[in-house]
């Protein structure tokens, strides 16, 4: 009997380390996108006067992109905390929502896997998780939602984008605006990578439609940051509004 559950333990191992390494080969191509846009932040983080110490701590910290570009066009010699904490939680936002879509598929787990769960959260991984688990939405939520897979994602863009904005901090000052280059379009790019995984017709977009014009018209005439929060709130309440037709 204890051989046997011995056994088992150790095949849910096998399948668990599988699943993360599936998860990093997945994230691959997006990390690829990634790179230039993390060179980036760490070259402006430098010209701000960030240390190459202070540089990982702001971005592993503070696990989402958005917010530390954000933070950065408004951060000034003292930094008013206030402020950049503000704009922070502004930005980060959107996290609100992409948390509570998966809690269907996390809450049967302990808090011990919940909470790193979504502290390491990021719009990529939470977009190629449910994406991939729309694959086996036949299955009840818990099932169908591959935790280790989505841990295997998270490990790689995290490590990876800790690393490459530090080291964008170090080679930021000898190329000058990595900008200038052409970086900055690699993030639009994987975003567009997601949305083409999650694509399934019109109808459905209608609301990543609607966000993208609110979040235009915020960007265009709202103070910065403003634009994300904006738009996703937009999305949100266009899609609630579509599922109650849909109802009817």
């Amino acid at each position: 009997m204890s051989f046997s559950k011995n056994t088992t333990e150790m095949q849910y191992q096998t399948d668990d380390m599988y699943d993360f390494k599936q998860g990093i080969k997945a994230s691959i191509p997006v990390l690829l996108g990634i790179i230039p846009f993390a060179l980036i932040l760490g070259a402006q983080a430098s010209q701000k006067g960030l240390s190459l110490l202070e540089i990982p701590l702001l971005t592993g910290l503070n696990f989402a992109g958005g917010s530390e570009f954000a933070i950065l066009q408004a951060w000034t010699n003292p930094p008013q905390l206030m402020i950049l904490v503000f704009i922070t939680f502004l930005v980060n936002s959107r996290h609100l929502v992409m948390g509570a879509s998966l809690v269907s598929y996390l809450k049967h787990l302990p808090n011990k896997k919940v909470y790193p769960a979504l502290f390491f959260m990021c719009d990529e991984s939470w977009a190629m998780s449910l994406a991939d688990a729309q694959k086996r939405k036949h299955l009840e939520p818990k099932d169908a939602f591959n935790l280790s897979f989505y841990s295997g994602i998270c490990f790689s863009i995290y490590i990876m984008w800790v690393v490459f904005t530090a080291l964008g901090g170090a080679i930021g000052p000898l190329f000058g605006d990595l900008a200038r280059l052409g970086f900055d379009m690699a993030f639009p790019a994987v975003f567009l990578v997601l949305l083409r995984s999650m694509w399934c017709n019109v109808h459905d977009a209608i609301p990543w439609g609607a966000s993208l014009i609110a979040a235009i018209g915020a960007y265009l005439y709202f103070p910065s940051g403003w634009h994300i929060p904006i738009g996703a709130v937009v999305g949100m309440i266009t899609a609630v509004l579509m599922t109650g037709d849909d109802d009817e």
